[in-house]
């Protein structure tokens, strides 16, 4: 009864997949001020071919009782050429703080490319959804470029036990394929979305944000695009456009201290090998400082950047060229993905609504008049 259950729910989250970005407010539709040229849609997927799919999954109320919920998880996919594509992408991928997961990494940090999708999840369903991404990419059909039958999945989590019943294993591989399957481009769901749904960050409700940013025609006109799963951070550290909002808003904290993890994805059509993506990935700790973590001794933060530049790049027998940008050419790129790191954060936030899951733990979304109110007594409020 229960996985019918499961299933007829999905059925409908993925009819409002469609819907909900339309209709959500966003932060720049709250009049919080942000630096920086958004893309067309303001989401990771403004990096061409770039696609993102989750499953969400949400049942019952109550008393938790393992194995039957309440249940408030889910999975997302992060495809960075579509999944049509069996192409890799240059990638590089850096931890500020390691409690947290993200498998298939050290084959990135060797090789120096990802191939297949990036998943997020939460902390005790990384398992299935590895295995069953290899199970999906097997079913699709074809090797790898280099013409092997064999993958090390990018798989990462961030913990949803405060609201979901975590030790249920409430994930299965047909969610991890529907996420897959239903993956697309332009406006992303945010906040209690696929593998954020039962997130929490800075004690208000969390979850998967999205920001992009589209450099001048000076700078070459590339887009970077980032994707958070933010599950992290105390109230009285939060900050917006440089706001102590979470000191000016104290009431109903979840649990009363740095808890939980942040996985981030940086997607970027400019030309970057490797060892720039690397640093890249280093620069999303910038963005967070700006929204108030400090990377708590508890907290994963992990993060992965890719390139959709040079094409083909691996599975070629023969010598072949790529291109890359100079170093010294990499400051507007670094830019962007610490202002659209910062913005994808709030967005999460802004998008997540007031959620009780297990136990009736409940937590409260970011309430939207008392952040304009704050930000005006602080003078940041967008004219």
């Amino acid at each position: 009864m229960l996985k019918f259950h499961l299933r007829a729910w999905v059925s409908v989250v993925f009819f409002a997949v469609l819907a909900a970005p339309q209709t959500k407010p966003r932060a720049r539709d709250l009049e919080v001020p942000f630096d920086g040229t958004p893309g067309a849609v303001n989401a990771i997927t403004d990096v061409k071919g770039v696609e993102v799919g989750h499953t969400t999954l949400i049942s019952g109320d109550g008393i938790l009782k393992v194995g039957e919920g309440p249940i408030r998880t889910g999975v997302t996919a992060v495809l960075p050429r579509g999944k049509e594509s069996k192409d890799a992408v240059f990638a590089a991928w850096f931890t500020e703080n390691g409690n947290g997961e993200m498998t298939g990494t050290t084959w990135v940090e060797d090789s120096g490319f990802l191939d297949g999708p990036v998943m997020i999840t939460n902390t005790h369903s990384v398992g299935v959804v590895r295995d069953a991404v290899i199970a999906w990419k097997v079913k699709h059909g074809h090797p790898d470029m280099e013409g092997y039958w064999w993958s090390l999945p990018v798989v990462a989590e961030t913990w949803d036990g405060w609201l979901n019943d975590i030790n249920g294993f409430h994930v299965k591989p047909e969610h991890v394929f529907h996420a897959l399957d239903s993956a697309h481009g332009g406006p992303v769901e945010e906040g209690s979305a696929g593998g954020g749904t039962g997130m929490v960050c800075n004690e208000f409700k969390g979850g998967i944000g999205t920001a992009s940013r589209v450099l001048s025609a000076k700078n070459g006109g590339y887009t970077v695009g980032v994707l958070v799963q933010c599950n992290y951070g105390d109230r009285e550290q939060l900050r917006v456009a440089g706001v102590p909002v979470g000191k000016e808003i104290p009431e109903n904290p979840a649990y009363g201290r740095d808890q939980g993890s942040i996985i981030v994805v940086v997607a970027t059509d400019a030309p970057l090998i490797p060892t720039q993506l690397k640093r890249v990935a280093r620069r999303v700790t910038l963005g967070l400082g700006r929204d108030g973590s400090y990377s708590g001794d508890g907290s994963g933060d992990i993060f992965i950047a890719f390139s959709t530049a040079n094409e083909r790049a691996i599975g070629s027998k023969e010598k072949h060229q790529i291109t890359m940008l100079p170093n010294e050419q990499l400051d507007p790129i670094f830019l962007a993905t610490v202002q659209a790191t910062e913005e994808a954060v709030i967005n999460a936030m802004v998008a997540a609504e007031t959620m009780t899951g297990i136990n009736n733990h409940k937590v409260i979304g970011l309430p939207h008049e008392r952040l304009r109110e704050v930000l005006r007594k602080y003078n940041r409020l967008e004219k």
